[in-house]
């Protein structure tokens, strides 16, 4: 009885990793292999090789997906290299939280503002042959186009979040089968 009550408070820490996953500064991917891993232990590894190796793929995608979704958005809106380094020097920021605290949002509003920033600024500063105006402009648009991206980004690791999810399901599910 208590192994089938954790098995269902893991999957409940599982769901909100597939939250987490979508949220940024919450623990996503992160949250559901090391939910799964805690399970491996307690079976002894038993039926449990494809889920866990589905969570650390998903985990390990996640974090490429998240230097991509910035990288890339800067580049297709028209980000010269230093607008898509900035994105990414941004994004670091905004993940380990070294941008100043923020009244409102914390840490969730410094992952989506520290890539906009970083593009604005790292565009803004290799545009200096523009007109301020045009130039301004120029470094919104690479912003705008790294949030953009993220939020895709977000939505795709949500998708696979939610596959380690189901993939752990489909094979460990009855819970009491797996002694």
């Amino acid at each position: 009885m208590a192994l089938v009550v954790l098995y269902w408070v893991l999957v409940i820490v599982m769901l909100v990793g597939v939250v987490g996953a979508v949220v940024p500064a919450l623990p996503g991917s992160s949250l559901i292999a090391v939910a799964i891993l805690v399970w491996a232990i307690v079976t002894n590894f038993q039926g449990v090789g494809w889920a866990l190796g589905v969570a650390i793929a998903v985990l390990l995608l996640s974090v490429l997906i998240d230097f991509l979704a910035s990288y890339l958005g800067a580049k297709r809106a028209g980000a010269s290299k230093w607008g898509q380094i900035g994105a990414i020097v941004g994004l670091l920021l905004g993940f380990f939280g070294l941008l100043p605290a923020l009244p409102i949002g914390g840490p969730l509003l410094g992952i989506f503002l520290g890539p906009l920033l970083g593009a604005f600024i790292g565009e803004f500063l290799y545009r200096r042959e523009l007109e301020f105006d045009a130039r301004t402009r120029q470094a919104f648009r690479a912003g705008i186009g790294v949030v953009v991206s993220s939020l895709i980004g977000n939505l795709i690791q949500g998708v696979l979040a939610l596959a380690a999810v189901v993939v752990f399901l489909w094979t460990t599910f009855p819970p009491v089968q797996t002694f």
